[in-house]
Order: C-alpha cells, then sequence, then structure tokens
C-alpha cells in the first residue's frame, strides 16, 4: 500500500491540481476522478511512516538522524555540489559513504514528507553562497585591478546611502583589509577587528577600536 499512498500524500502536500489530458474520450471525469484520489488520500501512520524512511535509508543502515542532519546542514553551508566539504562535515562517514548517500538522496528526495522545508534551507544556503562569491567578485575588481595601492588611493562612491559612524579612511581600510584577509575566510571579523587594534593608522581612533566582530 505505501508506494502508492505516499506519492499521492505528497501530492495532496504540494496543493496538486490534476491537469486535463485532451487525447482522452473522457478527459473531465478523468481529471476529477484522479483529483478525488488525491484529495482524500490519507496521510501516513507512524507505522508507515517508519517504513517509508526504512525505504529511503535502505542500504544505509548505519545512518541514523544525526547523519542525516549534519547531511542536510552540510548542503545548506557548502551547497549541494560541493561533495567534498560535505563529506568533511558528517561525521563518522567516509567520503565514498557520503558521495553514495548523496547520490540517493538527491534522487529520492520527493519521498520525504518534509521535503519542502528541507529544501528551503538548502537554498536559503546557497543563495548565501551566491551572495559571498558575488561580494567577492566585487571586492577583487574594485581592489586589486582599479588600484596599484588602494589602502591609499581607493575612493568610495556612497552616493546617498553615506552613513554617520565611519568615515571614508575607515572605510577604505576596512574594505581592503577585508580584501586581504580573504572575505569569504572563516572568522575573517575576528582578524579584522585585531588589524584595526595593531594598526599605528588608528591608534586614537576609539570608535572604530571599540567596534566588535559581529
Amino acid at each position: 500500500q505505501l508506494p502508492v499512498k505516499n506519492p499521492l500524500n505528497f501530492t495532496k502536500c504540494k496543493t496538486f491540481q490534476v491537469p486535463r489530458n485532451p487525447d482522452l474520450p473522457n478527459a473531465a471525469q478523468a481529471q476529477k476522478e484522479e483529483q478525488l484520489k488525491i484529495d482524500e488520500a490519507e496521510p501516513l501512520n507512524d507505522e508507515e511512516l517508519e517504513e517509508k524512511e526504512k525505504l529511503l535509508t535502505q542500504g544505509f543502515t548505519n545512518w541514523n538522524k544525526r547523519d542525516f542532519n549534519q547531511f542536510i546542514k552540510a548542503n545548506e553551508k557548502w551547497g549541494r555540489d560541493d561533495i567534498e566539504n560535505i563529506a568533511r562535515e558528517v561525521e563518522g562517514k567516509t567520503p565514498e559513504e557520503v558521495i553514495e548517500y548523496s547520490a540517493v538522496f538527491w534522487e529520492r528526495c520527493n519521498e520525504l514528507q518534509d521535503i519542502e522545508k528541507i529544501m528551503a534551507q538548502i537554498e536559503r544556503g546557497e543563495a548565501r553562497i551566491q551572495r559571498r562569491i558575488s561580494i567577492k567578485k566585487a571586492l577583487d575588481t574594485k581592489v586589486s585591478l582599479l588600484y596599484k595601492a588602494p589602502f591609499h588611493q581607493l575612493r568610495i562612491s556612497y552616493g546617498t546611502n553615506k552613513g554617520k559612524n565611519y568615515t571614508e579612511e575607515e572605510d577604505r581600510f576596512l574594505i581592503c583589509m577585508l580584501h586581504k584577509l580573504g572575505f569569504d575566510k572563516e572568522n575573517v571579523y575576528d582578524e579584522l577587528r585585531q588589524c584595526i587594534r595593531n594598526s599605528p593608522q588608528f591608534r586614537f581612533d576609539w570608535f572604530l577600536k571599540s567596534r566588535t566582530a559581529m
């Protein structure tokens, strides 16, 4: 019963509307009957949910809920295509095991009842990754390609968005040092804060030296 009931229930969760097939002689009636099957689909009970999870993890009996959560979070952090870093995030699994699990997951993930929530989580992470890539590219262009001595020469076009807290000299230093340290480096803002404290240029700039990393 599960192989039939489960897809119907998943389709119901997606609020799917059956399209009409114009090639059928009784297209309207056939559409109505198929839609009724979906609308009246019963949710899986606890026993069926357990069976579904067993089917999804068939061949992966050594994977538990903790492993699954680590896998999802790693996909969110690194993006679904960065399997090398994803494999490093799943503790106790070899790269080969994670690669094999990933292939089955992406082939059958639509069978999971909460797939919409899972995909939203992963796609939010992938959007953040793309944003970091765009910012890094803009930094590379602005700092490396346009100026020979960006710490002194960099000009910032504020338009009407200039804030009142930071001076252009401070902004220039922050942008150039962020680029030098590596925008996408882990703990980069802690390192940036330390660079500010160690810079003779800002030895009397108590406002900037008192800023936190976050």
